[in-house]
């Protein structure tokens, strides 16, 4: 493989302007396609094989126009203290409210009048308007959401509190201005390792190039595929994520190979061949993790997954392709001016000079860390297994309106609903009954007779009478356990003809059948990736290592998450107001991203190793030497991406803020104790071993030449130029 990425790099290199044509060419494809293309809408969600989502299926058969899974808005108002909502000033204010929603949008289903639906609260403190929609939250028009507000705005200003709550008012989180400010950290990191805005630009461009040509061809194909406006979310952070971190990798090879001696096609070729090389495979472990996706079998997962995957690809054939392109476009601008003048004193200084250089921060490290192993591995270990022990207290659900700040109007209608009807009253349960009156009237029965509800309605049969909806209202806030226990109850008290659902069953089910696949998705993943790196390192101990390792610093980034968002440790530091469940998905999408992450760090780092272990030299001297090149640039990466994701924690939106925080402690408890420390200490015990691998093994694995033994043999020599002979191995 090294051999033919030499060729492949040597050949982007010598036809620069049409390697680089052709990729403007597919942005430009990319964005034409986008821009012509419908406007998507949010794709359906579903959770095949769950209780709650055979209800909505039922409900849309057997209630045809209903809007089961759509939208929904509370607008509440409450009185001034010692008045009533039943006065009459207040009551012609609502149902002017009222009739200003009917009127608002043609996307609305229902909206119930308190008066004549028993929505005013015992004490008559607080009302409120129940509003549904034909379609879901994300596919609601700009129109139909400032019809809602304005027509709360109305009613705020005729002396009523009035705040609107539901999920009508969800939307997608706006990161664009994080992306940007990732982006400006990201080269303020890069000018900083290469001394060079050049050789800082390159990862920038390409990466905004991938990310452009991958985003653009999601919003092209959303409508063909059913991707929904959601799908480019994943795409766009991992895309940027893996774009830098691949360009970086094989722009700082190029420079070395500079530093060699060797000249300009050269050290592209050999630059791609061997980081390169590290890039297809760490390329590929982001793929597995994210094709993944698929074992969880929630289908706007899956399309996340791939379109995610498909943007990783593209990243990696930029960095094959268009990044030697571009040095050879850089020319001598690649390496900093001050750079370049010291390499000049040294070469006519002479070897002395070379000799005398000072060892740099990674081999510093690196000989610490062989020096005293143990220590180091204990420190590590034990340092990270104290911060994963909140983990064992994990409770997953999905964070309701309770959770927000209390600055947004769904935070406040959510503590008036509470307080005026109780906490349950923000998420009712809706239970279908498949059968006659006679069945539902004992559904209901049999429901009351269970703990936890504060309400159940009468059965509201269809048109057909063969079917019935009940609503349920539980006595606890929607992401309680009590509210939990609640389903459960009303699902094994009731038989096979009653489902339960609306939006907390939907939850419960969703968080439910995450936990159910996080197993398999380990499995599947981490073994996949074991049996690349083994073909990658030719060993049994290193891949393990690896796997081993990557599951401490996610156990341990759960923990943290855990202490923060579920404890409230530090709560007031990071913005979090309200303590809950962690969301749900939150482990699964971890295991994906970081896993892909940390792969890159481990790929880009013990190759470096390995390639020196391969060409002679011992254990400990390999250690060393892949610590030497590799160790400024996997901190340079892993700082990016600590940046970036750390960018998304200032946000208000607390998922996105548990995303943020999650995955920037995950980065840097992988990065920088489990690669920099613990893998150096576990490799420097082993020795020798470290490499082992069973002749039977040995024969049957293919020869991928990472290391780039072929270059050795076959390419040209030292500072040679022109042409050269054919490579032949592959």
């Amino acid at each position: 493989m090294a051999t033919f990425l030499y060729k492949l790099g040597r050949s982007a290199f010598r036809r620069r302007r049409l390697v680089a044509l052709l990729w403007v060419a597919l942005l430009a494809v990319a964005g034409i396609g986008a821009a012509t293309a419908p406007v998507a809408t949010s794709s359906s969600f579903s959770i095949p094989g769950t209780e709650a989502q055979r209800a909505f299926d039922l409900l849309e058969e057997r209630f045809p126009g209903a809007g089961a899974d759509g939208a929904t808005a509370r607008v509440v108002f409450q009185a001034p203290e010692g008045q009533k909502m039943t006065d009459p000033a207040h009551k012609a204010v609502v149902e002017e409210t009222v009739a200003a929603l009917k009127s608002g949008s043609d996307q609305i289903v229902s909206v119930t009048d308190p008066y004549t639906g028993q929505a005013v609260s015992q004490n008559g403190s607080t009302a409120y308007v129940s509003v549904a929609y034909k379609v879901n939250a994300m596919e609601l028009t700009d129109e139909t959401r400032e019809a809602l507000t304005q027509a709360g705005h109305n009613a705020q200003g005729k002396g009523l509190t009035v705040e609107v709550g539901g999920d009508a008012l969800q939307t997608m989180p706006e990161t664009g201005s994080g992306e940007i400010v990732g982006v400006v950290i990201a080269g303020i990191v890069l000018v900083l390792t290469f001394g060079s805005l050049v050789a800082a630009g390159l990862p920038l461009l390409t990466a905004i190039i991938g990310v452009g040509i991958g985003v653009s061809s999601i919003t092209a194909l959303a409508n063909v595929l059913d991707l929904g406006s959601t799908t480019s979310t994943l795409a766009m952070m991992i895309g940027l994520a893996v774009g830098i971190d691949y360009a970086l990798f094989i722009v700082s090879r190029y420079r070395a190979e500079l530093a060699d001696g060797r000249e300009k096609e050269d050290a592209a070729g050999r630059a791609v061949g061997t980081a390169g090389s590290a890039v297809v495979f760490a390329g590929l472990t982001v793929v597995i993790a994210l094709v993944g996706l698929a074992v969880v079998n929630i289908p706007m997962l899956t399309k996340m997954g791939f379109a995610a995957a498909g943007t990783v690809v593209i990243a990696v054939l930029i960095a094959l392709t268009l990044i030697p392109a571009m040095l050879g476009f850089a020319g001598d601008k690649v390496i900093g001016r001050k750079q370049r003048k010291a390499a000049k004193a040294e070469a006519e200084a002479g070897a002395d000079s070379a000799k005398s250089r000072k060892p740099n921060g990674g081999t510093r490290w690196a000989r610490f860390v062989i020096r005293r192993p143990v220590m180091v591995l204990l420190i590590g270990v034990l340092g990270l297994g104290a911060i994963a022990l909140p983990a064992a207290s994990l409770e997953m659900g999905l964070p309701d309106d309770g959770v927000k700040p209390t600055s947004t109007t769904e935070r406040r209608a959510y503590d008036a609903l509470s307080d005026g009807f109780g906490p349950g009253f923000n998420g009712p349960l809706l239970v279908v009954v498949d059968g006659d009156k006679a069945t539902a009237d004992r559904t209901v029965s049999t429901i009351k007779g269970l703990e936890g509800w504060a309400a159940v309605t009468p059965a509201t049969p269809n048109k057909a009478g063969d079917a019935a909806m009940i609503t349920v209202v539980p006595k606890d806030r929607p992401s309680s356990g009590a509210t939990e226990t609640l389903v459960h109850d009303i699902r094994n008290a009731t038989g096979d003809d009653v489902l339960v659902t609306g939006a907390t069953a939907m939850n419960i089910d969703f968080s439910q059948k995450m936990n159910d696949a996080l197993v398999p998705y380990l499995a599947l993943v981490v073994g996949l990736a074991f049996l690349l790196l083994t073909v990658v390192f030719r060993s049994i101990l290193v891949p393990l290592k690896a796997a081993l390792g990557f599951l401490l610093s996610v156990v341990a980034a759960l923990g943290a998450v855990v202490a923060v968002f579920q404890w409230g440790w530090l709560g007031s530091l990071f913005g979090v107001e309200q303590t809950g469940p962690i969301m749900s998905m939150m482990p699964i999408f971890m295991v994906g991203v970081v896993f892909g992450l940390a792969m890159d760090y481990e790929v880009f780092l013990v190759t470096r190793m390995r390639e020196a272990y391969v060409h002679g030299e011992r254990p400990g001297e390999a250690i060393v030497t892949g610590f030497k090149h590799s160790a400024r640039v996997v901190t340079a990466a892993a700082v990016i991406m600590i940046a970036v994701f750390s960018g998304f924690i200032g946000m208000t939106d607390q998922m996105i803020k548990m995303i943020g925080f999650g995955l920037a402690v995950a980065v840097l408890f992988d990065a920088f104790v489990v690669r920099m420390a613990i893998v150096p200490a576990v490799l420097a015990l082993l020795g020798h071993k470290a490499w082992w691998l069973p002749k039977w093994l040995d024969r049957i694995l293919p020869n991928v030449d990472v290391e780039g033994e072929g270059l050795a043999k076959d390419a040209p020599a030292d500072g040679a130029s022109g042409s050269q002979p054919d490579l032949v191995k592959v």
